[in-house]
């Protein structure tokens, strides 16, 4: 049997973080990250269903090329 899929994945080692899991992460709040991700599309998040997806490598990358959030 295959027992690593009760191994909880950390948010670092994730590609794609929800909009709570981002705002915990980067220290952000929950409503600036989801504005990010409004006006962002394609960028750095996606919109899967009905929720907002950051993939965190590019918006990482976004954060640094950015002085101000």
């Amino acid at each position: 049997m295959n027992e690593e899929k009760d191994v909880p994945i950390t948010l670092g080692e994730k590609y794609m973080l929800t909009i709570r899991e981002a705002s915990i992460y980067f220290n952000i709040g929950v409503k600036k990250i989801r504005r990010l991700a409004e006006d962002n599309l394609g960028v750095f998040s996606i919109y899967s269903g009905n929720r907002y997806l950051i993939i965190r490598p590019k918006f990482e990358e976004h954060l640094c090329r950015i002085s101000t959030i």
